[in-house]
């Protein structure tokens, strides 16, 4: 028997031609099990096609169905730093065993642990520069309780699976709809509540508008008057739900706002002379 597991994950970093391999070295397999959290494109069902034979095609649950036990909320902010006192404010008032804060780098990743450590929280840092025995600690003692917030990038968006995972904030918002469902999939596991809540600023309200209609779904708006800012969000919306675009000047070929016309000036009136026969004339 061969199972190949996060096949889509696998594909999408490039490793087609060693799956493709190992499935030739497994030649005189009598079972093929392929499992991917996602539907994938057009590279997972090549791969398919190449090392499943008259495939059963099991679908355990659609992303639409992501909502049953999790809540999704969304939190506008006016920028990373707000962000930040957004995340530890949700950190010391919400109620919750373990949670994960998400972020799209490692320096961002580090400094927001830097930060919670330095608040006493007891929070741990999984992303990409770690080894493979730093980030197995990480995880242990997320499981066992030595450590109640976990801040990472998305390595630990697929695979990790917690007990008492009850929240994950999305620090930055994911760059697709699969990578999304990913993060969100930590919690409100089988059969638990979970909340996930993603912060926006102006320049994730557009992808955060795509998720939505990826998941067929709109998130619930949420505001905490206690760190509460001035963007709430575009103030013209397209049907897509995506930020519609303020019209600009119209400018000249130089590119340079046209200018309106100067007014003329009426023609002053010749001045008369003392004796009123002939007008005086200005020097």
């Amino acid at each position: 028997m061969l199972a190949l597991d996060e096949a889509d994950r696998m594909l999408d970093m490039g490793f087609a031609e060693d799956v493709e391999r190992l499935c030739n070295e497994c030649a005189s397999r009598q079972q093929t099990l392929l499992f991917s959290a996602t539907t994938g494109g057009a590279a997972l069902r090549e791969i398919i096609g190449k090392v499943l034979k008259d495939p059963l095609h099991l679908m355990v649950n659609n992303v639409a169905d992501l909502s049953e036990n999790t809540r999704q909320q969304i939190i506008t902010a006016d920028h990373p730093a707000h962000k930040e006192k957004i995340v530890q404010w949700l950190l010391s008032n919400e109620t919750y065993r373990k949670a994960i804060v998400f972020t799209n780098t490692r320096a961002m990743a580090d400094r927001i642990y830097g930060h919670l450590v330095a608040m006493d929280f007891k929070a741990f840092v999984l992303h990409g520069d770690k080894d493979q025995k730093d980030r197995k600690h990480a995880i242990e003692r997320l499981k066992q309780g030595g450590a109640k917030v976990l801040v990472a990038t998305d390595v630990a968006a697929r695979g990790l699976d917690v007990e008492g995972l009850d929240m994950v904030i999305n620090f930055d918002l994911p760059h697709s709809g699969d990578e999304y469902v990913h993060r969100v999939g930590r919690t409100g596991r089988a059969g638990e509540q979970g909340l996930a809540i993603s912060l926006i600023c102006h320049i994730d309200w557009n992808r955060m508008s795509s998720i939505e209609r990826y998941l067929k779904q709109q998130f619930e708006r949420r505001v905490i008057k206690e760190v509460a800012g001035s963007y709430t969000g575009p103030k013209k919306v397209k049907a897509s739900g995506k930020a519609a675009s303020t019209k600009k000047k119209k400018t000249d070929k130089k590119g340079a706002a046209a200018k309106p016309a100067a007014k003329r000036k009426p023609a002053s009136k010749p001045l008369a002379s003392a004796d009123g026969m002939a007008p005086l004339r200005k020097r």
